[in-house]
């Protein structure tokens, strides 16, 4: 056990990091020595910020806190807390299943964290106690500061909390809450302060990147918002996630095709492509118009990578209507997807009004099935870019490659290109221009010709 030492673990997205990276701030200004995904938990206090979406993160998160309560009953750490969306959403029946925990927060309660670490470390380790600027109500949004755990190069930038649409099988408007937009200027702000340390390509996220704006501005403000941030001096990339296919701002493509460093990048999430899927699932679009968009997109942003998540399983789901969404997969060759099988989650609409009734092994079925047909239309994209030149920027070292991506690629999910070191003298955090000399069924292969 490391005296003085936080351990904070993150599950889950992005979005979770975003969280953890100021939470960690607060502690580092309070002076507390900190850790982040330890490869060995050691540290005297555990902070686990939990997820909750589907079925198997809710177990992945479960099982975190069951193995740091087991190092708890062994004297290697000496408080457990827990805090985010399987925390906001389980705190009661968590408390009463495993009560080792020292205490459980919400997704938003960062004052009270804080103020309880700093007291738990005064009386017993002799740190002092939180300054009174960190006392009291402490939105996460007014707080633009981090300690970044990210290549030094990215980072991701959260720009609105919660959800407003009323998907059937989502439980996250039930942990997060409505939609709430951050004002465009702190944004701004934030992104200005990471460019001043070193960031270069910024990771937009949010549950619905397209809904930016309604609740402050009465209107879709992420055209205009991905603008300023593509004006700051020192932006080379920006990237935007989980946009939301119905009402889709469509000057948002305009700013896309427009801006050199917009990357010709978007993820969509589209979950299915019958429209009496559509229907249950509570979407509020057809298939005819989920066609037509990814049509307007693809021409109005020649060159475009579209990632997607789609979702099998969906109580009700026909064998020809499932056949529908792998036809439309073909048809769509989706440059970078992603699927998963319904999980019911209590609560939400579909819980309440449709039967999980297609069985656990024919939804991993189709699952494997779909996923096959996408892995066909990936090698083939791949295959593509040999002979091609691509900007990339070099995140690691990895045994004897550098690692990089293009434009298209976000971090952790999707295809990264492989530079031997014995070929290409790169730094860390610089951008490349390599031509693809080959690719496997994840990676792409280059060589580095100029830099920039």
């Amino acid at each position: 056990m490391l005296k003085n030492r936080i351990d904070v673990i993150t599950l889950g997205c992005s979005k979770n990091l975003v969280d953890s990276e100021k939470l960690m701030k607060l502690l580092e200004e309070n002076g507390y020595t900190l850790r982040h995904n330890p490869d060995k938990v050691n540290g005297e206090i555990v902070v686990i910020n939990t997820c909750g979406f589907i079925g198997d993160a809710k177990e992945e998160s479960i099982n975190m806190i069951l193995e740091v309560c087991e190092l708890k009953a062994k004297k290697k750490v000496r408080k457990v807390f827990v805090m985010g969306c399987l925390s906001e959403r389980y705190m009661a029946e968590l408390g009463d299943e495993i009560p080792q925990v020292d205490k459980y927060y919400g997704k938003f309660d960062w004052a009270q964290l804080v103020d309880d670490l700093a007291h738990s470390a005064k009386n017993d380790s002799g740190i002092a106690e939180p300054t009174s600027s960190l006392r009291g109500e402490l939105g996460e949004a007014s707080f633009i500061d981090r300690v970044q755990t990210t290549p030094q190069h990215y980072a991701y930038v959260k720009i609105s909390e919660g959800c407003d649409r009323t998907c059937a099988y989502c439980a996250i408007p039930i942990i997060t809450g409505r939609h709430v937009s951050r004002p465009m200027e702190e944004i701004v702000d934030e992104v200005r302060l990471l460019v001043s340390r070193g960031v270069s390509e910024i990771q937009l996220i949010a549950q619905d990147l397209t809904y930016y704006g309604v609740d402050l501005y009465k209107k879709q403000c992420i055209a205009e918002l991905v603008e300023r941030i593509a004006d700051v001096e020192g932006v080379k990339w920006v990237r935007l996630h989980y946009g939301y296919p119905t009402h889709f701002p469509k000057d948002l493509l305009r700013v896309m095709r427009e801006r050199d460093n917009v990357c010709k990048y978007l993820d969509i999430a589209l979950q299915h492509v019958s429209t009496n899927v559509l229907r249950n699932m509570r979407r509020n679009i057809t298939k005819e118009e989920t066609i037509e968009l990814l049509q307007t997109i693809r021409r109005e942003v020649p060159g475009i990578y579209l990632r997607t998540t789609l979702m099998v399983g969906f109580p009700g789901e026909t064998e020809e209507e499932f056949e529908e969404l792998v036809q439309f997969t073909k048809d769509m060759r989706f440059e970078r997807m992603g699927a998963f099988a319904y999980s019911e989650e209590e609560g939400t609409y579909a819980a309440e009004h449709f039967e999980d009734n297609i069985d656990d092994d024919t939804k991993q079925a189709r699952l494997s099935r779909l996923m096959r047909v996408q892995q066909r239309i990936a090698e083939e994209v791949s295959a593509a870019s040999i002979g091609k030149t691509f900007q990339v920027v070099v995140d690691r070292e990895e045994g004897e490659y550098f690692v990089g991506r293009t434009q298209y690629d976000s971090p952790e999910v999707d295809p990264e290109v492989l530079l031997l070191k014995t070929d290409n003298e790169v730094e860390i955090g610089h951008y490349y221009m390599v031509e693809i000399t080959g690719a496997d069924e994840f990676d792409l292969y280059g060589k580095v010709i100029s830099n920039e």
